[in-house]
């Protein structure tokens, strides 16, 4: 897991922009600085090394067709005048980054002592740069322009096996980019297949736009690359570097798509605001008697009807249930009834189990796990359907044969007792979530792709505090092979314990044998 933090983070790059001048540098690096303060941006400057005794070639160290040389010969920096502008960055409280485009820079970086290493886009297939970069053991930010998606995962491979930080940029390598080369969703596609790295979006575009970085944003990308620099009556910038001004926008263009994209609903269920809920219940119809009610009797969707404004309190269409209830007083045609007034005596413990499949096939769902026709389903509920959602687990049984395999769903809270297995040895492996056990006296907390071993015999509990989905992999399935720790739940025959579904999508509901 890497310890950097590449989250959040805005990466200014300033590329040739100082103009070969320190005087000009820091400014745009001060200029930079009140922007990022106005702002609260977390943000690393970044410069571009070059060792131009041996990064251009003697034949064109003069007069040079390629368009590239002249301009990087005339805005050269000695060594010392680059630690003045490192110097600078670190008054600043932002981050330090440089991007090598030669084996020779790679040291020098490093005995510097920057915060961060860059791999260019024309670097990303530069192998003997790449395994120099690798042996700095700095936190690596790659851009991807121009890379097919098997040079991605070439590059991902190569520093995952040296155990280098690393995270990625989309990136189009178009100065600046036509509206048709963007490609955002790719960053989608980043996201899916890197998971474990963190996936930014490097920009080129016309500094006057802003709904890029929001749509990047929206799309979940978590850092933004863009060239920087300051305009004079003498130096004028190129349409993808941005003058302070525009980066005042751009900054402001991001917080603002950031407050409208609000929390991350992966991680935390979306809020609802008391405004929110007044204007739905204002919308809202409630259950009146359609005529007048006794005591006593049971209530049918023929004795109500549904009607706004709702009564604070009063039992809302949204809560009806058809069947099963009784009233405990008697109504007048059209008045309120509420929660109170009524007993539901139908199916009272099933409720839970009916209510929580949804919960589970959206479980299943979110971790794109996909069932075929053949599979069984069943509730474990150890101290009663009622509490199901406290105690207890959804097992979906996949195969039984001289080997099992089957699904353990666990709600986000839900508690699966202490037992062992007279004969089955089982293996956990942990798919979506995180997954708590106490196996054998010694607790564990897993994540997706880590495994645990349950010998026959061996005591073992799980649970999950955010939900999680794993997978069990054993021998054959019995059902009387289960001991529990509580002699409660031993004493219950299995369908005190068990429910079946019979039907997944038709919510039947049978006791298990």
């Amino acid at each position: 897991m890497s310890s950097f933090d590449f989250n959040n983070l805005f990466v200014l790059d300033l590329a040739n922009n100082h103009q070969g001048s320190v005087e000009h540098g820091l400014k745009i690096i001060k200029e930079c600085g009140k922007m990022v303060r106005k702002h609260n941006i977390r943000a690393a400057i970044k410069f571009q090394f070059r060792q131009y005794d041996t990064f251009i070639h003697p034949e064109h160290v003069e007069g040079s067709d390629n368009i590239h040389i002249p301009r990087f010969l005339s805005t050269q920096l000695k060594l010392e005048e680059w630690r003045v502008l490192f110097d600078a960055v670190k008054d600043e409280k932002m981050l330090t980054m440089c991007t090598p485009f030669d084996n020779e820079s790679v040291p020098i970086i490093s005995e510097m002592g920057f915060d961060i290493i860059k791999v260019a886009s024309c670097s990303a297939k530069d192998w003997p740069l790449l395994e120099e970069i690798s042996q700095a053991m700095l936190p690596i930010i790659a851009s991807t322009g121009g890379l097919a998606i098997g040079d991605i995962d070439d590059i991902v491979s190569f520093f995952d096996h040296r155990g280098n930080e690393l995270a990625l940029m989309h990136c189009v390598s178009i100065y600046p980019i036509p509206t048709k080369d963007f490609h955002l969703n790719h960053i989608d596609t980043l996201k899916d297949r890197y998971q474990n790295h963190t996936i930014g979006w490097s920009t080129h575009e016309n500094q006057d736009e802003i709904a890029p970085v929001q749509i990047a944003m929206a799309k979940g990308a978590q850092m933004f690359e863009r060239h920087v620099g300051y305009e004079t009556d003498d130096i004028k910038l190129n349409l993808y570097s941005s003058t302070p001004q525009q980066l005042d926008i751009w900054f402001k263009a991001y917080r603002y798509a950031e407050a409208l994209c609000g929390l991350n609903t992966k991680d935390v269920e979306k809020p609802t605001t008391d405004i929110e809920k007044k204007s739905l219940e204002g919308l809202q119809r409630g259950v009146f008697a359609k005529k007048g009610l006794k005591e006593g009797s049971l209530l049918d969707i023929s004795d109500v009807y549904f009607a706004m404004p709702f009564v604070p309190g009063q039992i809302s269409s949204e809560s009806w249930i058809d069947g099963g209830v009784v009233i405990n007083k008697s109504f007048k045609t059209n008045e309120p009834i509420f929660p109170d007034s009524i007993t539901i005596t139908k199916n009272v413990k099933n409720r839970a189990l009916k209510k929580s499949i949804h919960e589970f096939k959206a479980m299943l769902n979110e971790a794109s796990i996909v069932l075929n026709s053949e599979f069984g389903v069943e509730f474990s509920h150890h101290y009663g359907a009622e509490n199901f959602r406290e105690t207890g687990a959804l097992i979906i049984d996949c195969i039984n044969r001289e080997y099992c395999k089957k699904l353990i769903l666990v709600l986000p809270g839900q508690k699966h007792p202490s037992h062992f297995h007279k004969r089955k040895e089982e293996t956990f492996q942990v798919l979506s979530g995180i997954f708590e056990s106490v196996i054998d006296g010694h607790h564990r907390v897993m994540s997706p792709g880590e495994t645990a071993l349950v010998q026959p015999g061996v005591w073992h509990e799980f649970w999950s505090k955010d939900g999680c989905i794993v997978e069990e992999v054993s021998t054959t399935h019995y059902n009387d092979d289960s001991v529990y720790n509580d002699k409660k739940i031993n004493d219950l025959e299995r369908s005190e314990r068990k429910t079946a579904v019979k039907n997944w999508g038709r919510f039947e509901l049978v006791k298990s044998d």
